[in-house]
């Protein structure tokens, strides 16, 4: 048996390599990108307006003061959207400019209309009036001043999210290349797993399949059901994973028969390949008889959860989850600190990860209650629990006060990357 922070160094040893793909933009969310992806265009695109107004060439005020007046005659009107070309622009002239509106040359400051004073008055709105000296550039928003083409706007590794989605088509990107969802093949195993809805009371529903494939509606990996090998259906798995090697198939995943009971099936079957990057047994809990091996000279690995529901969670998430982001190229997940609630006490040579209920205290500090029902078979705390906390090995007792290391669930966030 070994310790989990070397089993997370054999999974990053042991990474497999997966394609490219190149999809439309609107296709790229919650889709980890492939490489970094640029600006094709300054944005804004031109120096345009923030508030409705007037435009007028700044140096036309630089004698004007309240003794000494001038006023300015309305020639034209651009609204956003509109071809901002004009000719034969005089002096002490000014252009009615909306929100957005690009501004021409030579006019190069805008006086919101809240300010304007118009001549001869508010109905015959032919000019307006100018008693001071106005500054360049007031209420402009510059070219290039948000995005400079070929700036960067996604980073190689980063998940692809909705706000991307608004910039890549504001920024003109028409495709992004993306990194491939990994295939994974799951199967659950035992003869007490049932699809049925009524069953017997020796029987029990197939929820880590059903559990794993909603994870696949948010991202990262397409789900692909090899449904459930029965506890004499050793053969037939040998016979199945030697054909998934040469699928589509980059990971295969089985629930159960991974220990070392009479028809734990699952470590006999997969010695028979030839392995690397191979483990069996991590000193955690729940889920020790976790294993997992890369098979030698292909581009595919296998992990063996256990079959109590979260055991099976609890290895998906602190094993096969940061495997998927590590050959997606994502960054490191690292986990926040909360204050303990309560004195949990543990063995000391083993990790735990705990059901837990993060909540916000009135001094605004994050404090972390680790619930009760940490069994592996308990699914009333799972649901309770908002994150995972977990306590290293090499401690027994952590106390009241102490700050912990707690993990949020598998959701389409960024957060979860940094």
């Amino acid at each position: 048996m070994i310790g989990y922070l070397k089993a997370k160094k054999i999974l990053e040893k042991s990474k497999i390599n997966i394609g490219l793909q190149n999809v439309s933009f609107l296709n790229s969310l919650n889709r980890i990108s492939a490489e970094n992806v640029y600006s094709k265009v300054n944005y804004p695109a031109g120096n345009n307006t923030a508030f409705d107004g007037y435009a007028i060439n700044s140096k036309d005020t630089i004698f004007l003061n309240k003794k000494k007046s001038k006023i300015f005659k309305i020639i034209k009107t651009i609204a956003a959207g509109d071809n901002p070309k004009i000719l034969n622009v005089k002096k002490f002239q000014t252009i009615e400019v909306t929100t957005g509106a690009l501004i021409p040359k030579p006019f190069d400051t805008v006086i919101p209309i809240e300010q304007t004073q118009f001549y001869p008055n508010n109905k015959m709105k032919k000019y307006i009036l100018i008693n001071k000296k106005i500054k360049k550039n007031n209420h402009i928003r510059f070219k290039g001043s948000d995005f400079k083409k070929k700036e960067l706007i996604i980073s190689k590794g980063e998940l692809i999210q909705a706000s991307h989605i608004l910039a890549l088509k504001s920024l003109g990107v028409k495709k992004i290349k993306v990194m491939s969802k990994p295939n994974i093949l799951f199967f659950s195993t035992g003869n007490e797993i049932s699809e049925k809805n009524k069953i017997n009371d020796w029987q029990v529903r197939n929820s880590n399949s059903y559990y794993i494939k909603s994870l696949s509606n948010n991202f990262l990996f397409n789900f692909i059901d090899g449904g459930i090998l029965r506890d004499q259906d050793q053969k037939l798995f040998e016979k199945m994973l030697r054909k998934s090697l040469n699928s589509k198939a980059d990971i295969v995943i089985t629930s159960g028969a991974v220990s070392a009971g009479k028809f734990d099936f699952v470590p006999s079957v997969i010695k028979k390949f030839k392995l690397t990057g191979f483990f069996k047994d991590v000193a955690i809990r729940p889920g020790k008889p976790i294993l997992f091996a890369k098979f030698k000279n292909k581009q595919k690995c296998f992990f063996g959860l256990p079959g109590n529901p979260i055991s099976s969670a609890a290895c998906f998430r602190f094993f096969v989850y940061p495997y998927i982001a590590k050959i997606l190229g994502t960054k490191s997940e690292k986990p926040f600190k909360a204050i303990l609630k309560k004195d949990f006490e543990k063995k000391k040579k083993f990790t735990r990860f705990l059901k837990a209920k993060l909540k916000s205290t009135k001094n605004g500090n994050f404090e972390v209650e680790i619930l009760s029902g940490q069994e592996s078979f308990r699914i009333k705390s799972f649901i309770k629990s908002n994150v995972w906390a977990a306590l290293k090995s090499g401690k027994s007792l952590f106390k009241k006060g102490e700050l912990i290391e707690c993990f949020i669930p598998i959701t389409p966030n960024k957060n979860i990357f940094y």
